[in-house]
Parts: C-alpha cells; structure tokens; sequence
C-alpha cells in the first residue's frame, strides 16, 4: 500500500514590465531626495536662510527642478527596458486614469484614478508604477487644464504612490481577501499622504498676513508644524478622507476583477521574454 502525496507547485515569479537596474535605483533615489527637499523645504530650511527669506519663490524653484529630475528618471527607467509592449500597456492605463480623475473633480475629493493607480502598482512594479503615476497625472492635468507650478509636485507624489503599491511585500504568492484587505489598508493611508504632501507643496504660497495658518518663514520649526496641521485639519481634511474611502471601496469592489484582468495582460505579454530570431532557411 502507497501513499501518495501531493506538494504545492512553488508560486511563479510574478513577471515585471520594468526591472530596475543600478541607474534607475540612483535616479528614483536621487528625485526621492530632491522632491523630500522640495516638499518639506519649510521644516528643512532654519528660519535664518536665504531660503525662507525668498519663501514666495522656493516653491517655483522645486518645481522646475522636479521636471528635469522627473524626466530623468523617466528616462532611466526606459533605459532599463521599457519595451514597445510595456510602453503600450503604459499608454492605456494612462489614458484610463486621466480619464478617471475629472470624474469626481471639485466633488468632496471623489477621484477614482487612485485605486487604479495602487492596483497598477501592485501588479507590475515599482519602476513601471512610478512612471505610470507621473505619466497620468500629466496626461490628467493636460485634460483638465490643471497645468501651473503644482503639476510637477503632484507628478512626483502620485509617482511615489504608484511606486509604493509596487515595493509591498507578497507580490509573488499573496492573493486572495488579505492582498485586497492589504491594498486598501495601502490606498487608505497613501490617500491621506498624498494630500499631505500636496498641501505642503502649497502651503508656503500663503501669506502669513492672510491667515494665522500660513507659512511664516521667521517663526521656529514647531510653530509652523502646528501652523501646518492646522491648515490640513482646515482646508484638506475632507477631500483626504472622501479619496480615501472611494479608494477603499473601489479597491474592494472591483479590485479582483482588476488584478486579474492585469495579471493576465501581463502574462500575455510576456515582458521578460527574451526575443529571438530564427536564422532564415535555406
């Protein structure tokens, strides 16, 4: 008499549309860097610096830093192999999530592009999440008529959070009700972060003289810190949650049906496929 046992086949690498090499690793960490300046320049800079002195023009100094170091990340990022199959992929799920984000606008912060942002993310990567959260933002701000000197802030941080989806842990074996329970518990709180950091992008454009919440570049760091929360609880909180949920609940609701629908696409695809070809016969 036999007893047969049966062993669980090891769970299949989950295939990336980018593999980050050295370069991008260097450049993403190097705009990381830049954009952490650029958000937080009024926590960073001592009250005596040049730089609080000229806190009207900080803000427009960032972003036409960003848009170079963007592009040169999104330039190394191709570099590592974005093929012409990732790059169509890319286009399409641009297209969707600018498509998405007028949905909801100027309507209690209800924008829909996020879950698919956090799903995108999860499923093909970091480097291609970076890249699809910059691209999309563009691509909506093109749509919309958003374009002014908060474009390149908003680039970088839904950049981050597409990127953020990607770096989670599990992506090769975790699947079921705890990835979707984990990429809305992710979506929850990168809602409220990206809000943060929008604020902080635009919060020293306040005049002091105008509210008892903006930016005052002579006060000491913990004074603006409370100043800083004050204007988030005021101005944001809303909007933060109302992104928040809808993200949740979208998350939820449609999120098995998405991840599918990419994990297939992206079988198909076969990014990480060498490409071949035969001699010609004779």
């Amino acid at each position: 008499m036999s007893v047969r046992t049966t062993t669980r086949p090891p769970a299949q690498r989950q295939a990336r549309a980018v593999r980050l090499g050295p370069r991008s690793v260097a450049a993403l960490a190097l705009v990381s860097a830049v954009g952490v300046a650029g958000f937080g320049w009024p926590f960073l800079a001592p009250p005596t610096s040049r730089l609080s002195a000229h806190a009207q023009d900080a803000p427009w100094l960032f972003a036409g830093v960003l848009v170079l170091l963007v592009a040169v990340v999104a330039a190394a990022i191709s570099e590592s192999g974005l093929g012409p199959k990732a790059v169509a992929m890319l286009g399409v799920l641009a297209a969707t999530g600018a498509a998405l984000r007028p949905i909801g606008a100027g309507t209690a912060g209800i924008e829909p592009m996020f879950f698919l942002m956090v799903l995108s993310g999860r499923v093909l990567g970091p480097g291609f999440g970076f890249v699809l959260g910059s691209v999309t933002m563009f691509a909506s701000a093109l749509l919309t008529g958003g374009v002014g000197p908060w474009l390149p802030f908003q680039m970088l941080a839904m950049g981050w959070f597409a990127m953020g989806a990607g770096l989670l842990p599990g992506p090769d074996r975790l699947r079921g009700r705890a990835e979707l329970a984990m990429l809305a518990g992710y979506g929850f709180l990168a809602a409220f972060a990206y809000g943060t950091v929008m604020n902080m992008a635009g919060w020293p454009f306040m005049s002091a003289l105008a509210s008892n919440v903006a930016f005052e570049p002579h006060a000491p760091v913990a004074s603006n810190l409370a100043r800083f929360a004050a204007y988030c609880l005021a101005t944001s909180l809303g909007w933060d949650l109302g992104r928040a949920v809808v993200t949740v609940v979208l998350t939820l609701a449609l999120g098995p049906a998405v991840l599918r629908a990419l994990r297939r696409a992206t079988r198909r695809a076969a990014f990480e496929t060498p490409v071949t070809f035969d001699a010609p016969r004779q």
